[in-house]
C-alpha cells in the first residue's frame, strides 16, 4: 500500500480516455500511470504494485479479464476495476467471478468512479492493515478490522451486527450522516458465509431516477434512447456477494416497488427485459432518516420498510458516544500519519477538551475531516487549539427554529433548515457542505434547486 498518495494503473487503447482519466485521478490526489494496450499493461504491472488498476476490458490482444488474471496472480488483493463501452450480463458476471472489485459502463460519470476508486483504495488499505498489522487467525471469515469504539452503545451495535452476520437476513443500519454505516455493512459482509463474493455499494440518492433503475437492476439493446447495448445491473454484479444500498429513502416510488419484486421474489427485471433474472445477493440497506415517518407522509412503502427492517442496526450519534473519541482521534492520526509517511501526531489536553466539547453533527466523518485539516496546518509534532477548524473551536450558536417559527415545524423544513445551515457554515462550499452532511453532492444540488422554487 502506498504510503503517501494512492498509486492508480490505468490501462485502456484510447489515448483520450486514458489522458482525461490521467487528469482526473491526479485533481483528485492519486498518484497516476496511464498505458496504452494490454500487453503494456502486463509490462507496467510487472514493474510494480499499484494499489488499484482501472483497465478496459475490450482490448486487441491483451483483454482487461488477461489483466485482471495478472493482478490477482501477482497479489490476490489488488483491487481491479475493469470498464467497457460494450457491457453484456455474461461478461460482468465472469469478471466478478474471476474477482473484478468492480464493474463498470462506459460513458461514467466522474463522480461515480472517484466513489468506486475511493472504496478500492479502502478495500485495499483496510486489507493491507488487516495482513501486515493483525493477521486473522486460521478459519476466520473475512480480514476486515472491528468497527472502533468502546463506548457500551457503539459495542451494543457492533455486537448484534456479529450475531446477524453469519445469518442471510435483510439488515436495515440506522443513523445520522457520518455515523460509519458503510464501515459497519462491509464488516457484516467480512464475517458472513458471503465475504468471498463481492461487497457493492450505490448511494441511492447519487443518481436521477432514469440512471438508478437501470444502474439497479440493468437494461436491454434498445429499451430507451441511448441504450445502444445491454447493460448489466448492479444486483447481478453482486452475485454471492452484498450489495449495500445506502440512503435508501432516496428512492423514488416507482423504484421502490421494483427493489420490494427483488426482496420477495429474488429476481430483476432489467429495463425493457421481457425475462427476469435470478438475483443471489443480501441486502443491507442504510438511511439518516426516519423512515416511519416518511411512510406516514406517503414518500416511503411501509411494505418495503418490513421486508428491509428484518434485522435494524441504530448506530449511536458521536455525541452519544464521546468516551469513543480518544481512541478514533488516535485512529485517524495514525492513518494520516501513515498515508503522508511523517509520525504521527498527537493532541494536547486543551485541544482534545475541545473536541470532546464540540457537538459534531456531521459525525465521525466530520471528526475525520476536522482531524486533516489541524495536521495540515500544524507544524509541531502536537496538535493544539489553535490547529483546529474554526467553527469546532468558536461553534456558532444559532437557533434551527427562530421565535416566531412554528411550534412543530416539519421534517422537510428541519432538513432544509439545516441543510441552509451546514452550507453557511461552510461559506458556501458546496462540495465540503455535502462531505458535512454525508451526501453526494449531486443530492445537495438537487434540493438546493428544489429550495429555490419553494417558498421558505
Amino acid at each position: 500500500m502506498s504510503a503517501v498518495r494512492p498509486a492508480v494503473l490505468v490501462i485502456d487503447d484510447e489515448q483520450g480516455i486514458l489522458e482525461s482519466l490521467r487528469i482526473l485521478l491526479k485533481r483528485e490526489g492519486y498518484d497516476v500511470e496511464t498505458v496504452q494496450g494490454g500487453k503494456a499493461g502486463l509490462e507496467a504491472l510487472q514493474r510494480g504494485r499499484p494499489d488499484v488498476v482501472l483497465a478496459d476490458i475490450r482490448m486487441p490482444q491483451v483483454s482487461g479479464l488477461d489483466i485482471l488474471a495478472a493482478a490477482r496472480e501477482q497479489d490476490p488483493e489488488m483491487p481491479v476495476i475493469l470498464m467497457t463501452a460494450q457491457a453484456s450480463l455474461q461478461t460482468a458476471v465472469q469478471a466478478v467471478n474471476q474477482g473484478a472489485f468492480q464493474y463498470i459502463q462506459k460513458p461514467f460519470p466522474n463522480d461515480y468512479l472517484l466513489e468506486i476508486c475511493r472504496r478500492a483504495v479502502e478495500h485495499r488499505r483496510i486489507r493491507f492493515e488487516n495482513q501486515n498489522l493483525h493477521p486473522p487467525a486460521a478459519g476466520a471469515p473475512g480480514v476486515v478490522d472491528r468497527p472502533i469504539g468502546r463506548s457500551k452503545p457503539f459495542l451494543d451495535v457492533v455486537r448484534l451486527a456479529e450475531q446477524v452476520a453469519p445469518t442471510e437476513s435483510t439488515v436495515l443500519i440506522l443513523g445520522e450522516s457520518g455515523t460509519g454505516k458503510e464501515i459497519v455493512a462491509h464488516y457484516i459482509h467480512e464475517r458472513s458465509v458471503r465475504h468471498g463474493g463481492p461487497f457493492l455499494s450505490l448511494n441511492c440518492g447519487a443518481l436521477p431516477e432514469s440512471l438508478l433503475e437501470s444502474e439497479l437492476f440493468g437494461h436491454v439493446k434498445g429499451s430507451f434512447t441511448g441504450a445502444v447495448r445491454d447493460k448489466v445491473g448492479l444486483f447481478a454484479a453482486a452475485r454471492g456477494g452484498t450489495f449495500f444500498l445506502d440512503e435508501i429513502a432516496e428512492l423514488t416510488p416507482a423504484t421502490q416497488v421494483k427493489l420490494l419484486r427483488v426482496l420477495q421474489e429474488r429476481e430483476a427485471l432489467p429495463v425493457g427485459a421481457i425475462e427476469p433474472i435470478p438475483v443471489d445477493v443480501r441486502v443491507i440497506a442504510a438511511t439518516n432518516r426516519d423512515l416511519e415517518e416518511e411512510i406516514r407522509r406517503g414518500a416511503f412503502r411501509s411494505d418495503l420498510y418490513y421486508r428491509l427492517n428484518v434485522i435494524s442496526l441504530r448506530l449511536p450519534p458521536l455525541r452519544e458516544r464521546l468516551e469513543d473519541i480518544p481512541v478514533l482521534t488516535e485512529h485517524f492520526l495514525q492513518r494520516l500519519a501513515e498515508q503522508r509517511g511523517q509520525p504521527a501526531r498527537r493532541v494536547d489536553a486543551a485541544a482534545m477538551d475541545v473536541i470532546r466539547g464540540y457537538d459534531w453533527p456531521g459525525n465521525v466523518r466530520e471528526l475525520e475531516n476536522a482531524l486533516e485539516h489541524a495536521v495540515t496546518l500544524s507544524r509541531d509534532e502536537t496538535i493544539d487549539v489553535s490547529a483546529l477548524p474554526e467553527r469546532i473551536t468558536t461553534p456558532r450558536a444559532q437557533p434551527l427554529v427562530q421565535e416566531r417559527s412554528p411550534g412543530n415545524p416539519t421534517l422537510d423544513a428541519i432538513e432544509r433548515a439545516y441543510i441552509l445551515w451546514v452550507l453557511q457554515a461552510e461559506g458556501g462550499n458546496k462540495t465540503r457542505a455535502a462531505e458535512v452532511l454525508g451526501i453526494d453532492p449531486s443530492t445537495l444540488y438537487r434540493k438546493l434547486a428544489r429550495y429555490e422554487t419553494e417558498p421558505a
